[in-house]
This record gives structure tokens, sequence and C-alpha cells, in this order.
């Protein structure tokens, strides 16, 4: 199951469950579609995967299967791709 990470981990912007801006990789790195089209060219810098829409669960299943709070934030990481 996704985790559903609740932030972008370039720009640390908030990203809630049913967000249509969630970009994720394979490995469900996340990131907001600004950082994902505009800095990153739809590419991972963690794993080199495509960055492609997160899909989204539906309200009445987030209850027994919640997102995930954990938030990852790798600044540096980002600024290197666009290096």
């Amino acid at each position: 199951m996704l985790q559903l990470r609740p932030n972008c981990e370039c720009c640390d912007k908030d990203l809630p469950a049913d967000s249509t801006e969630a970009r994720i990789c394979s490995f469900e790195c996340t990131f907001c579609v600004s950082c994902a089209e505009g800095k990153l060219h739809g590419k991972c810098p963690n794993c080199g995967g495509e960055l492609l829409a997160r899909p989204r669960r539906p309200a009445d299943k987030l209850a027994s299967n919640p997102a995930s709070r954990d938030r990852i934030y790798k600044p540096a990481t980002c600024a290197k791709a666009t290096e």
C-alpha cells in the first residue's frame, strides 16, 4: 500500500492524501508538481526513476488506511539534481 507521504522532498510543500499535485517514483519518493516538472524535469533525484502523478486514496478508505505523517525533506539532493 502506498505511504502517501505528506510533503515534497525538495521544497517541503504540504501534499495531503487527496492532492492532485503530488508526484512519485516507484520507490515513493514524493515531490510537488512544481519541483517534479520544473527543477527535476520528471526524474527522481534519488533513484533516477520517472515521476508520475500519485494516486489518490478514496476518502472513505483514509480512516482505516491513513496517509503517512513522516516528513522527508532533502533539499540538498534536489539542489544536486539541478546542477
